[in-house]
Order: C-alpha cells, then structure tokens, then sequence
C-alpha cells in the first residue's frame, strides 16, 4: 500500500525545485499544494506547529521574515508565528511533506531516501 504524499511549498522556491526534482527522480508520486496561492488553513498550520514546532516551521532566514519590524519579531510566540505565516506564507518553512501521517519539514536528501528507502 502506498502513502498519500503530500508537498506542500511555493511553486518558484529553489529548495521547492530541488525536493520535486529528488521525489521525481526517486519515482515518489505526490500532490503539491502551492500555499502562496492556494492558502493555508489555521488548523493545518496549528496540527504542523504541533507536529513538529512551531519554531520549526517559521522560516527566520527568509527575506519576508527579515523584513518585518524588530517589535514583529522580538518576542515571538506560537499564536503569532501561526498568524504571520497565515498572512505571509513565503514565511513558512519550505517544503513541508506530509506522508502518512508524518511531517518533514525542509529539504536534506539523505533524510528523504532515509524515509522513502
């Protein structure tokens, strides 16, 4: 039986490009959600915070994050990483990849030909 797949990212994003190339190349079959256009549910988001932390998820190296105001970023706390995401989701860490109930959160091969085989 084979697990749902699910690649959730923005579409232009080079480390997007890389893990569909990996996934493409490793015979993965997957849906991909592209959250800059298609959104992102507040529940999906809190069941990621959840799943993996939210401090995970938040993209801090990303120039959309960098751009806010130091008082948006000082002090940060999950209610307002999940908020900030929901507006700006080029600040949500890329790719996330749903499977099977698991959350992999960012792109290093060897962590996907670990979980993929």
């Amino acid at each position: 039986m084979t697990k749902s797949v699910t690649i959730y990212g923005i579409r232009n994003c080079d480390t997007m490009k890389k893990a569909r190339a990996w996934l493409d190349g490793h015979g993965v079959a997957y849906a991909f959600h592209d959250y800059k256009t298609g959104g992102i549910e507040k529940s999906v988001l809190q069941g990621w915070a959840k799943a993996a932390g939210w401090e995970t998820l938040l993209n801090r190296a990303g120039t959309t994050f960098r751009k806010l105001p130091e008082a948006d970023k000082a002090g940060i706390t999950e209610a307002r990483a999940i908020a900030l995401m929901i507006a700006q989701p080029a600040m949500i860490k890329r790719p996330v990849l749903a499977v099977g109930g698991r959350l992999i959160v960012g792109f290093r091969p060897e962590v996907y030909a670990q979980y993929f085989g």
